[in-house]
């Protein structure tokens, strides 16, 4: 469906305008939106018919005037049929420019995607975490990738974007690249933010995405059960590397952290209550949201464990921790140790004290995500599973009424 164009002539009186005849303007509304251009032309104020938006009579110069508007009025429209067939995003002020000839530079969707990124950088991490900015320069690679593969081009006109667009680049992420269906769906999400941007800048008039329908698929997450969690802290390491990572791990599977936010809390994070009890006091590095955990005795003896160590004195850290990927790395060689059968990862222990520590053990969910720095419990039910004998604690009461 193209936008509609209305337009008419009309004459125009200036402030210096005495008993001079009156300029005739065109004026082009799409939309609701204005903009006016001068013809050229003049008539005086009891020649014109403001209904018709011509001459009045059928003089030789009445019927000269009104041939050159009708000229105007064709070129006009010659000019919207042709932005239209051109696929050209159309608006009152891009129409006039076409008219006039004032030719607009193409709006290209890697440069605006690129400019988007920067002015992210520049926000880092005030605004936005690093990996927030990562992602959507992973998101942009695969949008040059995409755009090389269908169209044999390194960039594109932002109005040729449509539905077709978005559905094959569906596919690229899923085939081509190989995806998950979560990750195809998030990519595509950072996608369509950038073509938010280009909606509301009225660069492009339809949006691409209105009949697209993809949705992130719930995944099992991954967490230890008690029996898991207990072999795991009793069992005997006699390597300093895997002590120090299993260490960390269950210092996180007993306050909830992610690994962002365990490897830079130092002494400045803990506070103790009016009993004299110890809380550790961060903000999320994912979504700035502040998180204060009770430390829970096996937590806090973790902590004392390694005041002394000389990477926290050095870097006025609680624990020392190791790069994301080594901690992933020894965490496997850990539960080998250990016989557990899961594929380990860190997240594993946030996703164990939503589980296993609290809400296992009957901590509400509320206070649950509070301690995790959730923004809202939907978050938080992500995250939790209710084990068996839970739901048949919860369910006691029953068995005795009934």
């Amino acid at each position: 469906m193209h936008t509609k164009l209305h337009h008419l002539f009309f004459l125009k009186k200036t402030k210096k305008h005495q008993r001079k005849p009156f300029a005739i303007y065109l004026r082009i509304t799409i939309d609701g939106k204005r903009a006016e251009l001068s013809t050229g032309k003049s008539v005086e104020r009891n020649a014109w018919m403001s209904r018709t938006g011509r001459a009045k009579g059928f003089s030789q110069k009445a019927k000269r005037l009104n041939n050159e508007l009708s000229l105007i009025e064709f070129s006009l429209l010659e000019a919207y049929h042709a932005m239209i067939r051109r696929r050209e995003t159309i608006t009152s002020l891009s129409l006039k420019k076409h008219y006039l000839g004032v030719e607009e530079e193409p709006r290209m969707l890697v440069g605006i995607f690129q400019q988007h990124n920067l002015r992210m950088a520049e926000l880092v991490p005030k605004e936005f975490a690093p990996g927030t900015l990562e992602r959507y320069k992973t998101s942009l690679s695969h949008t040059i990738e995409f755009i090389t593969w269908k169209y044999g081009a390194a960039d594109m006109n932002i109005v040729q974007i449509d539905h077709e667009f978005i559905s094959d680049f569906d596919f690229f992420l899923r085939h081509a690249r190989g995806c998950s269906n979560n990750t195809t769906v998030k990519y595509l999400k950072n996608f369509r933010k950038i073509i938010r941007l280009c909606i509301a800048n009225g660069w492009l008039k339809k949006d691409p995405f209105a009949m697209y329908r993809a949705k992130i698929v719930q995944i099992q997450r991954v967490f230890l059960y008690e029996e898991e969690l207990r072999a795991l802290m009793n069992k005997e390491l006699s390597i300093d590397r895997l002590i120090r990572v299993r260490d960390i791990f269950l210092f996180c599977c007993f306050t909830g952290l992610a690994y962002a936010d365990v490897r830079k809390i130092g002494p400045q994070n803990l506070f103790t209550d009016e009993d004299n009890r110890p809380w550790l006091s961060v903000n999320r590095t994912k979504t700035s949201t502040p998180s204060n955990v009770p430390l829970l005795p096996a937590a806090f003896q973790i902590i004392e464990k390694y005041q002394e160590h000389s990477y926290c004195k050095a870097k006025n850290r609680l624990l020392p921790v190791l790069s994301n990927q080594k901690m992933n790395s020894y965490l496997k060689e850990i539960a080998d140790c250990c016989g557990i059968r899961k594929e380990l990862t860190f997240h594993t222990a946030r996703h164990t004290f939503a589980t296993t520590v609290t809400l296992n053990n009957h901590v509400p969910i509320e206070s649950v995500s509070k301690m995790l720095g959730h923004k809202n419990i939907s978050a938080t039910q992500h995250y939790a599973k209710l084990l068996d004998k839970k739901i048949l604690h919860d369910i006691q009461p029953l068995f005795l009424k009934y």
